[in-house]
């Protein structure tokens, strides 16, 4: 009988995992690019549904990854040891799932070996968002929405 290796994600931390194995762990759902507001008082998130202007949301991806911090100062730099941190990310992302012990879901491409069945599940921001260049930003909570889009 064979032994079937389980998946990376089942068997290390997130601390333990590599660079490669860290990047695939991203869904590309894009919320993690929305702007959101936050309760001073209270540390309550609200999403809205106002993007970052790197986010191509026709891929659900950054569109300058690898300078967004240039670009972007404020733009948060996800890693394993800070993610715990990260309350702001949807409740459906993979670093925060498995940053507190929960499974993937079954729409993730990791798990369904399909890279559409995030949009396929509604849970990414594909064709949802306005670009922030289209707003007044001073306006941002008049944009405010219910959930995660």
């Amino acid at each position: 009988m064979a032994c079937v290796e389980k998946p990376f994600w089942l068997t290390k931390k997130l601390t333990e995992m590599t660079r490669e194995q860290w990047e695939a762990l991203c869904d590309r759902c894009g919320r993690c690019c929305v702007h959101k507001l936050e309760n001073e008082d209270t540390g309550e998130i609200y999403y809205t549904n106002v993007s970052c202007a790197l986010l191509d949301t026709e891929q659900c991806q950054c569109k300058l990854y690898h300078q967004r911090n240039l670009l972007v100062p404020d733009c948060a730099i996800l890693d394993p040891v800070t993610i715990e941190s990260y309350q702001w990310l949807p409740p459906t992302c993979a670093y925060r799932l498995l940053a507190e012990g929960r499974p993937l879901e079954w729409w993730h491409p990791l798990v369904s070996k399909d890279p559409s069945t995030v949009h396929q599940a509604g849970i990414s921001i594909h064709k949802k968002l306005i670009p922030e260049h289209k707003i007044n930003l001073e306006q941002l909570e008049d944009h405010i929405v219910p959930e995660p889009l």
